[in-house]
């Protein structure tokens, strides 16, 4: 096992966060191919994890906290570490320590480029991008917001530590007819996806159903709003973690707006 810096070569596959035999993230369209071109001139690091065969098994990628959906300084935030955990595909490569490779590598690149520590958003529950597993990796909380927790770990005296953003404000419902909100930062497929299949829903009601777009990515936007990723029906939002199927969503509109 080896860690590289992505090389184009593997972008496609980076792109598609290891998944390249997934109809699903194909199905998320390429806002993550658009999202990745950009954040490379803003100083995004990809490091990846290949295997004997020089499949590609693990990622982590990280951005000077400027460039971030969180507030700090002279920080690196880590968006995402994933060790590929499906059978299809490469297959489940799980509990062989790729993670922590990943992670110190990372941070020894971060130390490198001067950056005065390293960051990570992670959930409070045992699913996907645990902080209780940063923490045994020296992280300490930095900030909490319901279930998500920003975790961090300082390489300098001189850091202070970040911050999550508070959602500043929420949609408004709409007058007269639904109103759907997307908000969309791109880096993660996921979310990339729920927000697609939505859209594709909302397609049938035509001017039925208003259909609203926010570019989170847009540090301007994200600090007007405090809300990175989101789907929102009217005021409420909704659950989108992991992605509802397009007939689930569709279900939920038929339910607010009748049937198209």
């Amino acid at each position: 096992m080896e860690i590289i810096d992505i090389s184009e070569e593997y972008e496609a596959t980076y792109c598609k966060c290891l998944e390249d035999w997934s109809t699903e993230m194909a199905e998320a369209g390429t806002l993550k191919n658009q999202w990745y071109r950009k954040k490379k001139q803003e100083g995004l690091r990809v490091k990846l994890a290949r295997d004997e065969t020089g499949r590609i098994v693990g990622m982590i990628h990280y951005i000077p906290m400027e460039q971030a959906p969180a507030i700090g300084e002279k920080l690196y935030y880590i968006y995402c570490i994933w060790v590929h955990s499906y059978r299809q595909g490469v297959g489940d490569h799980r509990h062989k320590g790729i993670g922590k490779q990943l992670l110190r590598a990372a941070e020894d690149d971060v130390k490198a480029l001067g950056g005065l520590g390293m960051a990570a958003w992670g959930i409070t529950l045992p699913f996907f991008m645990r902080s209780s597993w940063f923490k045994k990796q020296g992280y300490q909380r930095a900030d909490r917001q319901g279930i998500a927790e920003l975790v961090w770990k300082p390489f300098d005296h001189n850091a202070l530590p970040p911050r999550l953003q508070k959602a500043v404000k929420t949609p408004q419902p709409g007058t007269g007819r639904l109103k759907i909100t997307c908000f969309r930062n791109g880096w993660c497929p996921a979310q990339n996806l729920a927000c697609e299949r939505m859209k594709r829903a909302v397609r049938e009601y035509g001017d039925k159903v208003q259909y609203i777009e926010v570019d989170t990515d847009d540090r301007a936007t994200f600090a007007q709003w405090g809300i990175s990723d989101a789907i929102f029906i009217d005021d409420k939002q909704i659950n989108t973690g992991p992605p509802p199927s397009y007939e689930k969503l569709r279900r939920l509109l038929r339910k607010k707006a009748g049937t198209p």
